[in-house]
């Protein structure tokens, strides 16, 4: 399993957060997490909902613990909201299964990693993590 690096996460975060300027979504908060769940480095940007670390790390966690990205979980969600519900209860209440959670892969298909960004739409915030996720030469599964 390929590690994401503190750098690639710092870099993933700049370009998430200027995609969201140029483009004028909402104030964006993004964190990057490791293949373990744990953070590698989040930036709430100056505007931004103080609750908003919460919100971007479920998206992330989510999506790292299930091996499944933010789409694929609303998804199921809405298919078999009681599987989403012991999920959540098996992690805390941490997991939020809605698009803005991006599952990171490696080369050969492994999970490294996960971002997760809150501020705007959900579609919004994906827009702003694959450009930073492309921006740091790595594959972002939303």
């Amino acid at each position: 399993m390929v590690e994401i690096s503190a750098v690639k996460a710092r870099m993933i975060i700049r370009k998430t957060m200027a995609k969201g300027d140029e483009m004028g979504f909402k104030p964006l908060s993004v964190v990057v997490l490791d293949a373990g769940g744990h953070v590698k480095a989040f930036e709430r940007a100056d505007g931004a909902a103080p609750g908003r670390f919460a919100i971007a790390h479920g998206k992330a966690y989510g999506s790292v613990m299930l091996g499944m990205a933010g789409t694929a979980q609303m998804a199921r969600a809405e298919q078999q909201a009681y599987f989403m519900a012991a999920v959540n209860g098996v992690y805390g209440g941490q997991v939020i299964p809605v698009p803005g959670g991006i599952l990171l892969r490696d080369k050969r298909g492994g999970v490294m990693g996960a971002v997760g960004v809150t501020g705007d739409t959900s579609d919004n915030d994906v827009i702003a993590a694959m450009a930073g996720i492309d921006a740091a030469g790595l594959t972002g599964e939303s």
